[in-house]
């Protein structure tokens, strides 16, 4: 009989490894991309699996570039604060890091 909470195909794997004891490492879109991979065509269209994917890879490379983007932004928003006021950003109040924010956003 089939376990619907932990089906065959869950446990498939020629390793003997499932997949969630590797992705309950990863965040959730590299975790789903990389279940939709690992399980690709067991259970329906190995195609389809692949493209679901890939909509998750392309979600967390589109997170990555805006925390790389805001990481830019902080940082240069950092450096007119300093040479403005002479000390950090972060000991600004919220509004003036605001402003330094969107005036390095430029």
């Amino acid at each position: 009989m089939s376990d619907p909470v932990n089906p065959d195909h869950y446990r498939s794997h020629p390793s003997g490894i499932e997949c969630i004891q590797i992705t309950e490492h990863m965040n959730f879109c590299l975790g789903n991309a990389f279940k939709y991979i690992w399980r690709a065509g067991l259970k329906g269209d190995a195609i389809e699996d692949l493209k679901k994917a890939r909509f998750y890879i392309d979600r967390e490379i589109a997170r990555l570039e805006e925390r790389r983007s805001y990481e830019s932004t902080r940082a240069k928003a950092e450096e007119l604060y300093a040479n403005d006021a002479g000390g950090p950003l972060s000991a600004a109040d919220e509004t003036v890091q605001r402003h330094y924010m969107s005036k390095a956003a430029g």
